[in-house]
């Protein structure tokens, strides 16, 4: 090819080989910033994620809180009412007594440790489509979905049991087990009230009322045996 038509093709080809390199600069610093903006956006809804999970969640025992509770408590009534012939739900309320006396000995940071170490273990006892949360002071809300009330009475046994015999962190109680393997009773004791649906109602508020009926029912007779005791 003579000199000059070499220099005329790549005069004419220079134009386009530049605009194919500006093409894929170009495309490459989108590809980059899409990248970032992916990556960004996923931060973003871990953040909300993350944000969300702490607004539902006490802060003193980590597990769910009074707000979630209700939410989930409305869900599973309206889940219920969708299919009436087949879904049953138990409600359990779970009151402990003890923690006065560990806050007067211990304090209130020792005892809210121990507290958050028991809601822990409780929560461990219930299973994953279960709902457990702290309903407020020493008193935490069971959900048990496609429960009746021979299941909710178990696992109110189960987790009554369970804050009679949790180890508890406190330096000055150690808990031994015995010769036979069981360990001793750690100072804690639990009442669990149960309201039921449909038995005890299909709403929300109707269900709690009973549980907490349920539980007051539970109190009567230690504080009977208490003045019984006292009169004495």
């Amino acid at each position: 090819m003579p000199p000059v038509l070499a220099d005329i093709l790549a005069a004419l080809c220079l134009p386009a080989l530049l605009a194919v390199a500006v093409l894929a600069r170009g495309r490459a610093r989108a590809r980059a910033r899409g990248t970032a903006q992916a990556a960004e956006l996923a931060q973003l809804r871990a953040g909300r994620k993350e944000l969300e999970r702490t607004s539902c969640t006490d802060a003193l025992t980590g597990v769910w809180n009074y707000r979630y509770l209700q939410l989930a408590l409305d869900r599973e009534v309206a889940r219920c009412k969708r299919r009436p012939a087949e879904r049953v739900l138990a409600v359990l309320l779970l009151e402990i007594d003890g923690f006065v006396e560990i806050r007067r000995e211990h304090g209130y940071q020792r005892a809210g440790a121990v507290l958050r170490d028991l809601a822990q273990r409780l929560a461990m006892e219930v299973r994953e489509e279960d709902v457990f949360g702290r309903y407020g002071g020493e008193e935490f809300l069971v959900l048990l979905p496609d429960t009746g009330e021979a299941g909710a009475r178990t696992v109110a046994d189960r987790l009554a049991w369970t804050v009679r015999r949790h180890p508890l962190a406190l330096p000055s109680v150690p808990v031994l087990a015995d010769e036979g393997g069981a360990l001793p009773g750690n100072g804690l004791s639990a009442r669990v009230g149960i309201g039921l649906l449909p038995q005890d109602g299909s709403h929300a508020a109707l269900l709690l009322r009973a549980a907490d009926k349920s539980l007051t029912a539970e109190r009567q007779p230690a504080d009977t045996q208490g003045k019984l005791e006292s009169s004495v």
